[in-house]
């Protein structure tokens, strides 16, 4: 490789480095409250606990319960801390249904994008096809905020997918709806389409988007 080609790849991969930093600065929140969700019932269920064994005759069945309440969910925020670590340092070859991902990405985001006006519509079909798990953590939040960051009022957003064996589709578009506006500060920088473009590029997942819309082609994997 030529010192001009290292150059340019390495200029490369400093871009997608820098789109991929600003994506989870902007995830950095919705990712804290779905990790306070696994660890705030821990704090409850002891305080229960706490509160039965000062009675004068403790139930011990009672307790017993509440111990094990705290082991699956203990449990559960340790596998939940551990899959954040994931979204820095993403597992090589890791796979994850198309459908899941789907999900899993609007459960990340609802929170946040009904907070600014935004409601997000899906009617997914069970979508099994593995697609990479990194590839479609960073590339459907990136086409959801692209879409969205600026936007000055409230909207709806439907999302749409189907599979092949060969490849997923996944088709996101926006609508203005009637109301108020909203306000627009974000928690960081806004997400360009040349953000999404480079992640695009590097995970080898074809990208179209226009006004208001914005088409995902995943390769299956396995």
């Amino acid at each position: 490789m030529t010192s001009t080609a290292a150059s340019t790849a390495q200029d490369n991969l400093m871009r997608v480095e820098a789109s991929r930093y600003a994506l989870l600065r902007r995830l950095a929140f919705s990712i804290r409250h779905q990790m306070v969700a696994h660890l705030q019932p821990i704090g409850m269920v002891t305080e229960l606990l706490e509160r039965r064994l000062r009675a004068p005759e403790p139930d011990l069945h009672q307790a017993h319960d509440s111990v094990a309440k705290i082991n699956g969910l203990a449990k559960a925020a340790a596998q939940d801390c551990l899959d954040v670590i994931t979204w820095m340092a993403p597992e090589p070859g890791a796979t994850v249904a198309i459908g899941q991902s789907l999900q899993d990405c609007i459960a990340l985001l609802r929170g946040n994008f009904s907070f600014r006006g935004l409601a997000l519509k899906s009617d997914l079909p069970e979508l099994s096809q593995p697609v990479g798990r990194s590839a479609a953590r960073m590339l459907l939040p990136a086409c959801l905020l692209a879409l969205t960051d600026g936007l000055e009022g409230p909207a709806e957003i439907t999302i749409g997918a189907q599979a092949t064996d060969d490849d997923a589709t996944v088709d996101i578009r926006v609508q203005r709806t009637e109301g108020e506006g909203f306000d627009r500060q974000l928690n960081y920088r806004a997400l360009q389409w040349s953000d999404v473009e480079v992640m695009a590029r590097a995970e080898d997942v074809q990208l179209v988007h226009a006004d208001g819309r914005a088409t995902l082609v995943f390769p299956v994997l396995g």
